[in-house]
C-alpha cells in the first residue's frame, strides 16, 4: 500500500487458523534500544506470562534484543486472536515504559514524541502497526524458528553462544534451573 508521502507500507495478512503456532516479532519505535535495561526486559517478562495465561496460549521461545522481540508461541484454544495476544505483550510494557519515563526521565520523551497532522502528540514505546507475524505450520519450521530466535543476541555480536543470554528461552532448552521465564515446550523434533 502507498502512503500519502510516497512510501509504502506492507500489509499484513493476518490467520488465526488452529493448530498454527504464530512467530511474532515487535520493534522499539525508531528501532531505540528501549530493553536495555533490565527494568523494562522484565516488564515484558511479566506481560508474557499474564498474556499467557490470559488467551491460553503455550509459549515456544522468545528472545527480548536491545530494540526489538521475537515470540513463538501456539494458541491452545480453536478461536483466537493473535492481535489481541499482541496487544496484551506490548500495551502493558508500553504503558508502564512511558509513565516511568514521565517521572523519572523526562528529557528522553522528546526521542518517543511523534506529531500528527492535527497537532496532536503521542508518545510511543513501539514502532506503529502490529509487528510481524508469521504462521508456522510444520515442526521442522518451529525449530528452525526457536534456532532463529535463539542465535540473534549471536548474530548481533552480544554473546558467543545463545545460552549466554539471559533473555531468552535458551537457556531453559538447555535444562538450565534458573531461567527468566520457563516454556511450554514443543513438538518433539524431526528425526532428520
Amino acid at each position: 500500500m502507498r502512503l500519502a508521502d510516497g512510501r509504502y507500507r506492507k500489509l499484513r495478512k493476518l490467520s488465526d487458523v488452529p493448530g498454527e503456532a504464530h512467530e511474532l516479532t515487535f520493534s522499539c519505535y525508531r528501532r531505540l534500544k528501549m530493553f536495555n535495561r533490565d527494568r523494562t526486559r522484565c516488564w515484558l517478562i511479566q506481560a508474557l506470562g499474564a498474556a499467557r495465561r490470559r488467551h491460553d496460549f503455550e509459549l515456544w521461545a522468545y528472545v527480548i534484543m536491545p530494540e526489538h522481540v521475537h515470540v513463538l508461541l501456539y494458541p491452545k484454544r480453536d478461536e483466537y486472536d493473535t492481535g489481541a495476544i499482541r496487544q496484551s505483550v506490548k500495551q502493558p510494557v508500553g504503558r508502564k515504559a512511558l509513565n516511568w519515563l514521565k517521572s523519572n526521565s523526562p528529557a528522553w520523551l522528546a526521542e518517543l514524541r511523534k506529531v500528527s497532522a492535527n497537532g496532536r502528540v503521542r508518545h510511543h514505546f513501539w514502532q506503529p502497526g502490529g509487528g510481524y507475524d508469521r504462521s508456522v505450520i510444520k515442526v521442522e519450521t518451529a525449530w528452525a524458528t526457536v534456532d532463529y530466535i535463539h542465535h540473534n543476541p549471536v548474530r548481533r555480536g552480544l554473546v558467543e553462544q545463545p545460552i549466554d543470554w539471559a533473555w531468552s528461552s535458551a537457556r531453559w532448552y538447555e535444562g538450565e534451573a534458573e531461567v527468566v521465564l520457563a516454556m511450554d515446550g514443543i513438538p518433539p523434533r524431526p528425526p532428520c
